[in-house]
């Protein structure tokens, strides 16, 4: 990563400026960007930087702004060849001190981008789950190409006229006996 001392990977709440802008800027390193990659089921992450600020919204909620870059190889879903894609994507969270998560198996967020605050706001987490929801769902490399659906014509003929045909010798020797 870049100096964890000068652009640290969670923010103290209580550090924060409420008066002003509170900038960041991540840049994993190689191991950093390998961890995420296996962690998303990447074949590589070669270039990741999120940057942005946070920013104090009411009187106890903050609001978190930024810009997710990243190149990403990812196996394309038709042939399986690696399919480099550049990804760019802007994020925004907005963090509330009096938000529960409601619990149960089937839950509704009220709010998308609205998230609780604690402690700590976890930039690298935010950063990762940015990239999971920016990434391409099915990436496709150019010249992959799925095979045309086999036409009617190229399909045996089937005997419509008599579809119980056979049934009656199956049945047959059953009815024989009684």
């Amino acid at each position: 990563m870049t100096d964890p001392a000068s652009h640290p990977q969670r923010l103290r709440v209580a550090h924060l400026n409420p008066n002003a802008a509170n900038p960041f800027h991540l840049r994993p390193d190689a191991d950093a960007r390998q961890a995420i990659a296996g962690e998303l089921g990447l074949e590589q992450l070669s270039r990741l930087d999120f940057q942005g600020n946070v920013r104090a919204e009411g009187r106890e909620g903050w609001k978190l702004t930024g810009t997710l870059k990243a190149r990403v190889t990812q196996p394309c879903v038709v042939t399986l060849k690696p399919v480099r894609s550049d990804v760019e994507s802007p994020v925004s969270l907005r963090f509330a001190p009096d938000l529960h998560i409601p619990e149960g198996e089937e839950i509704e967020m009220p709010d998308e981008d609205l998230e609780p605050l604690g402690q700590f706001i976890d930039l690298t987490a935010i950063m990762t789950e940015a990239l999971s929801l920016a990434l391409p769902e099915y990436p496709r490399a150019p010249d992959a190409e799925l095979d045309a659906p086999a036409s009617d014509e190229d399909a045996a003929p089937v005997d419509t006229r008599r579809p119980f045909a056979d049934l009656d010798k199956l049945l047959g020797g059953k009815d024989q006996e009684s």
